[in-house]
């Protein structure tokens, strides 16, 4: 496992002024928040560290203002959310750093929270500009991340930070590193990985490096079609990207190089229009696709063939559905095998971790988020991890 400090190693931080890097890009509606998650998600870091005695500084983005002061985008527009979440008065810091950063801390006693503006309202926060680390940093004694959706970024405020005060993961991010490096680590074999979505040419860059990295890989969604077709199936009139052909041809190869099992749809549930059941529904073999039909789910048969697969395996990575789960019936292979893996995950037979947007829907769609080992919310930065790629905001943490 890679080092890190966690809020571990903290002891009594009264008097202490605590910079907190959390996820405040949060969805609204008509002024409100409508959903809360990422707020709940910060939320036992910053009542900890508050509950140690520190001054709790609150720094995160909202929207992409560009570097210019936008007052739709302020921070303060979660204000209320955030108060509601930590049960807790929170003072709104119209700045990031300078005087009235340093005249709120006066203000504020120990155990105190206050919330800084929008970090994107400053050009420097995108470029990582050292200066502007340098002037937040003077108002701090320590930099605590638990952002991890935002940790794919080199900002001012995820990466700068963490080399000008001593850095610590949060509560929130160390369970998510703990979780990413218990998939695709150090996991414990065999692993299978599930990667559905429209298009294989946005999980380019994931397929390649997982096929190294797991045992079986189960392809779903609209890039399973661009497969099948690779491997000269007629998928009549589905979403295809016949361009790719190539490409998929090449990563099955490299799957068959390093002994990883793909696992494409053998049987598949087809209509002649995409819409919620229409009369055209049918279950068929994938040679058996009419050149009027689209391909819009897994068949049964291979989910069951699919649930057997798992309970081989000891450890599971998913990313994006099997089909085109948002209308129903083409929600049935997601929703069972997301229930098989969830039985597997609850009696101890499979270490199960999650992410991405649509996944998070679709598991909680399938009603079995709670029984997964590990959801993350993060979209990007849980795409860029099972791309294999280095977080800067988690290398920062590792090299403070």
């Amino acid at each position: 496992m890679t080092s890190f400090r966690t809020l571990d190693d903290l002891g009594d931080l009264t008097g202490k002024v605590a910079l907190v890097r959390v996820d405040l890009n949060l969805p609204m509606q008509d002024g409100a928040v409508t959903d809360d998650t990422r707020v709940r998600a910060s939320a036992p870091t910053i009542l900890e560290l508050a509950a140690k005695g520190a001054k709790v500084l609150l720094l995160a983005h909202f929207g992409r203002p560009k570097g210019e002061r936008v007052s739709t985008m302020s921070v303060s527009m979660t204000l209320d959310a955030v108060q509601a979440v930590l049960g807790k008065e929170v003072m709104f810091v119209p700045e990031v750093a300078g005087p009235v950063v340093a005249q709120a801390i006066g203000i504020l006693r120990a155990g105190d929270i206050a919330m800084l503006e929008n970090t994107r309202f400053w050009k420097g926060e995108e470029k990582n500009d050292p200066e502007l680390a340098r002037a937040i940093a003077e108002n701090g004694d320590i930099y605590v991340n638990d952002a991890f959706s935002a940790a794919h970024r080199a900002h001012a405020s995820t990466e700068g930070l963490a080399h000008l005060l001593p850095a610590y993961a949060g509560r929130s991010m160390e369970a998510e590193l703990k979780a990413l490096e218990a998939a695709l680590g150090k996991p414990v074999r065999p692993v299978a990985a599930v990667v559905g979505g429209a298009k294989v040419s946005s999980k380019l860059d994931v397929l390649t490096h997982l096929v190294t990295q797991v045992d079986h890989l189960i392809i779903g969604g609209g890039m399973a079609n661009t497969f099948l077709a690779a491997k000269g199936v007629d998928v009549g009139k589905s979403l295809c990207e016949h361009d790719l052909a190539d490409t998929a041809r090449g990563i099955l190869a490299a799957a068959e190089k390093s002994g990883c099992t793909v696992h494409l749809p053998y049987d598949v549930v087809v209509a002649k229009e995409f819409a919620a059941n229409p009369p055209s529904l049918r279950t068929c073999n994938v040679h058996e696709v009419a050149a009027d039909e689209m391909i819009l789910d897994v068949g049964s048969q291979a989910v069951e063939a699919l649930a057997d697969v798992l309970k081989t395996c000891r450890t599971l990575v998913w990313n994006g559905p099997l089909g085109a789960f948002e209308t129903q019936p083409f929600d049935a292979a997601t929703v069972a095998l997301a229930r098989s893996a969830a039985a597997l995950s609850k009696e101890g037979a499979l270490v199960s971790v999650a992410g991405g947007g649509d996944t998070v829907a679709a598991l909680n769609h399938a009603g079995v988020a709670g029984d997964f080992s590990y959801i993350s919310t993060a979209g990007g930065a849980f795409l860029e991890w099972m791309e294999g790629k280095e977080l800067p905001g988690v290398k920062a943490l590792e090299t403070a």
